[in-house]
């Protein structure tokens, strides 16, 4: 499983991405036009997915209330559970804002454009992945800091606005205009399939390398230990 995992050339561009960020992190004004190129990248690919995935999967999708049920029980319940007993048990391992941090990770959703595409990927049901995830995404920016202030034992948590319209702007807006374009867009985008998926992992990449930026601008390498690196990736 290990060599499959590690033959595929998906995970090989995550892990030079990671690399990048290290050595050439980007800061500054290039870390806010990176961030608008990652924003654009995730507005294109939800677009492609509108014009690529038949009406008449996205309303199964939406009606599916098992299965979307079932995805919100596993991410806000089972998830959940799993990052407060990690946080727990390596408590006196790790520094307690990194223990803090797993409890975090386990209450957040994954992001929707990872979801839509590791099942565009893995050949799945991407019509039930989008809406799903798009879901749980929207029910996270309320739901997450509310959980992680009951768990975690923080106090009071604030919900924004503003983040519930950037999701909206930025995943649902394209993927309901790609579903208006298809009469026009879908015969190309289906004789360009490659595109698509390749989008899916540009975007992905893209992300990871903003993210991992921002860490390494914050001084991730010299605020954590090697050892803890090392407990820290056994947990994740």
């Amino acid at each position: 499983m290990f060599a499959r995992i590690f033959a595929d050339r998906f995970v090989l561009l995550l892990l030079a991405t990671i690399l990048l960020a290290s050595f050439i992190p980007v800061r500054g004004h290039a870390a806010e036009v990176a961030s608008l190129i990652s924003s654009a990248a995730i507005f294109l690919l939800f677009f492609l997915n509108g014009v690529r995935l038949p009406r008449h999967e996205v309303v199964s999708g939406v009606r599916n209330w098992q299965l979307q049920g079932a995805i919100f029980l596993f991410v806000f319940g089972v998830m959940s559970a799993a990052g407060l007993a990690m946080s727990h048990i390596l408590d006196n391992i790790l520094p307690p804002i990194l223990a803090l941090g797993l409890l975090f990770t386990g209450i957040l959703p994954s992001t929707v454009q990872s979801a839509a595409a590791y099942c565009a990927l893995a050949r799945g049901n991407v019509a039930a992945s989008v809406v799903a995830a798009a879901l749980v995404n929207l029910v996270g920016v309320v739901l997450s800091p509310l959980l992680f202030a009951l768990l975690a034992h923080v106090g009071e948590a604030t919900v924004s606005g503003q983040a519930v319209g950037r999701i909206a702007i930025i995943l649902l807006l394209p993927f309901a205009l790609g579903q208006m374009a298809q009469r026009w867009c879908k015969p190309w985008v289906d004789a360009h399939k490659d595109l698509a998926t390749w989008m899916d992992r540009i975007s992905i990449a893209i992300a990871v390398y903003v993210a991992f930026s921002g860490a390494v601008v914050a001084g991730i390498w010299s605020i954590v230990r090697g050892d803890e690196l090392a407990w820290l990736a056994l947990a994740v």
